[in-house]
């Protein structure tokens, strides 16, 4: 049992580490949400997959704690990603899209309620921003048109944004109910 103290300190000091870093986080999701009027729906999303970020840091910080050698779980990675990137390469354009979630939450200039116009050759779109979710953002077009793009993809456009129009969102909205 001796031999094993410094492992059991260390890992106490990962657990308590790990708690702190969630907690940190959650903190400044919910701040930084605030700041930028973001739904608590969105902050919600992005929080869960900041834990999962944590979590799998922490497993393989135990994991080194508890003498698994780097290099052994470098290699075992490698492998594994290997084996998904050829077996399911569509599912990176899921990565992309989380990334660009998270991307888009803490920088993007827009939110939920914006007017935009998003420049493009072959169809422009002028659209108010009805929901940005982890893959998706849905907008809506003045004819009532609901437009869901992958996140990835809507970082790529060039994007003009007009906040001043926050009436058209309630337009949109009464639109939107006298459909159904």
């Amino acid at each position: 049992m001796e031999i094993y103290i410094p492992q059991i300190i260390a890992t106490g000091i990962a657990i308590l580490s790990l708690y702190i870093a969630k907690f940190l986080t959650r903190k400044v999701i919910v701040k930084y949400g605030e700041l930028l009027q973001k739904s608590e729906a969105r902050r919600n999303q992005i929080k869960q997959v900041i834990n999962i970020l944590l979590n799998i840091s922490f497993i393989l910080t135990l994991s080194i704690i508890w003498g698994l050698q780097p290099h052994n779980i470098l290699l075992g990675l490698s492998s594994i990603f290997a084996v998904i990137g050829v077996a399911m390469f569509a599912q990176w354009s899921l990565l992309s899209n989380i990334t660009a979630g998270i991307i888009m939450f803490f920088t993007a200039p827009y939110q939920v309620g914006d007017r935009i116009h998003i420049i493009d050759k072959d169809t422009p779109i002028i659209a108010v921003i009805e929901n940005i979710q982890t893959f998706y953002t849905h907008i809506r077009t003045d004819k009532n048109e609901l437009i869901v793009l992958p996140n990835n993809l809507f970082l790529q456009k060039i994007v003009s944004v007009n906040k001043g129009n926050k009436r058209i969102v309630e337009e949109a909205s009464e639109k939107k109910c006298g459909d159904n």
